[in-house]
């Protein structure tokens, strides 16, 4: 099901860096135990890694994601505030995410989370509300377009 809603990600191409010396690990480990197809066990090993940990550690905000692409704002609400949470409690794994999640993601999730729940009120009808968000990201992160994109348009309709 294709989504009218814009999707922005931003990637940080120097997290690349340390999830293909994490591949390189699996394929020698691999080659370490004599398997002839090292190459692929290695590269099976690491999206199945990929996989299990962007389902389960940041279940929340995928799960929101899912919500946002069907329309369903309200609801998705909830899910990313649980996102933002969870990252602000182990703020380690977001600053880590590079290695821990295996996410080139250049924005933090809570930077995201809050941008989101942000777009979801902005979407519902609750511009004051989404400001104060947007406005809580930008102070935090004050470089986050998102944020500053998304003020701009709520601001640009007051007038």
């Amino acid at each position: 099901m294709a989504s009218k809603i814009p999707i922005v990600r931003q990637i940080a191409w120097i997290s690349l860096i340390p999830q293909m010396v994490l591949l390189g690990l699996f394929m020698l480990f691999f080659h370490w135990l004599e398997f002839k197809n090292y190459f692929f066990l290695g590269a099976i090993l690491y999206l199945v890694l990929s996989f299990v940990l962007k389902r389960t550690i940041s279940s929340s905000h995928r799960n929101g994601m899912i919500l946002i692409k069907q329309g369903l704002f309200e609801q998705a609400i909830p899910f990313f505030e649980n996102s933002v949470e969870f990252f602000t409690t182990h703020n380690w794994v977001d600053k880590f995410r590079f290695v821990v999640l295996l996410s080139s993601s250049k924005m933090t999730y809570i930077e995201m989370g809050l941008c989101n729940i942000a777009f979801c009120y902005a979407q519902i009808g609750h511009g004051t509300k989404a400001l104060e968000y947007y406005e809580l990201v930008l102070r935090e992160y004050p470089e986050c377009g998102l944020a500053k994109a998304g003020m701009n348009m709520l601001n640009s309709m007051k007038e």
